[in-house]
Order: C-alpha cells, then sequence, then structure tokens
C-alpha cells in the first residue's frame, strides 16, 4: 500500500509564481525574467505555497524577494508548467508552477534575493526563446498586451 506522503510525492508539488511584465516606451509589452540560484539559468520568480496567502499574493511575495518588483497581480492563474526541483536533499520533485501576471509598478532599491540573482527585462518573444520550458513560453508568447 502507498503511504499518503509517497503518494504525494508521486504526484508532485504545486508552485506559484508571478510572469513581471511592463509596457516600454515603444508600447510593447516586455517581460522579467530572472536567474536560478543553482543552474543560473534565465526563470520567473517563484515559490512554495505560504499559509494564509492566496496562490497569487504568493506569486506576488516571490517577485519582490527574488526580483525586488512591486505591482498589481491578477488573481487568476495564466497557465502552469512542470519541471524537475532539485530540494536541499538531493531528492528531484516534479513541480507543477501556476503562473500569475503581475503588471510592475515599480522596483525597489533593495530586496531579499538582490545578490543571489541576475534580472533583466526581455521583449516577450526574446524571454520565450531563454527559458526552458517549453509551456512556460507558451505563456510568455501568449500573455495579453498590457494596457
Amino acid at each position: 500500500m502507498t503511504s499518503p506522503r509517497k503518494k504525494a510525492a508521486a504526484k508532485g508539488r504545486v508552485q506559484y509564481a508571478a510572469l513581471p511584465y511592463r509596457r516600454s516606451g515603444d508600447s510593447r509589452t516586455q517581460v522579467m525574467l530572472v536567474t536560478s540560484r543553482e543552474s543560473g539559468r534565465w526563470v520567473i520568480p517563484k515559490g512554495w505555497p505560504q499559509k494564509r496567502k492566496t496562490p497569487s499574493a504568493t506569486a506576488a511575495c516571490e517577485a519582490l524577494e527574488e526580483a525586488g518588483v512591486v505591482g498589481k497581480v491578477g488573481r487568476a492563474s495564466i497557465g502552469s508548467y512542470s519541471y524537475k526541483k532539485r530540494l536541499k536533499s538531493g531528492a528531484v520533485v516534479a513541480c507543477e508552477v501556476r503562473v500569475f501576471p503581475l503588471k510592475v509598478k515599480r522596483q525597489q532599491k533593495s530586496w531579499p534575493e538582490r545578490g543571489e540573482r541576475e534580472i533583466q527585462w526581455f521583449s516577450r518573444a526574446k524571454a520565450a526563446r531563454v527559458v526552458r520550458e517549453s509551456a512556460l513560453r507558451d505563456i510568455i508568447r501568449n500573455l495579453p498586451k498590457c494596457k
């Protein structure tokens, strides 16, 4: 018989992510990506569920912690993607990441992970090319133009 803990691990885990975006001077939508701490690849700010916070509020907190951005987060997910997460223990688990749009209003001068990650604004097309997960590419490409 499979234990509840093993069953949960087999199904994977859920994380919540923000897709920070803004409108540039030429009225084109730009997307902010951050580097992961372990591999340095381009990703979006994401993290584990937080007690007493909605999924969208959790995503907004991750954007502040990882990229220093503040703005208006959408309450509805605009899609999800999966990836393999290596835990501190060395174990690898499948994660489903639910993505929430975050219209950036400002960036703080300092934030918790400032020295640990690079951040960069990309066009939607370029951002879609540099992320590894194909479902995340689709989410970025399909991000509605901001108002």
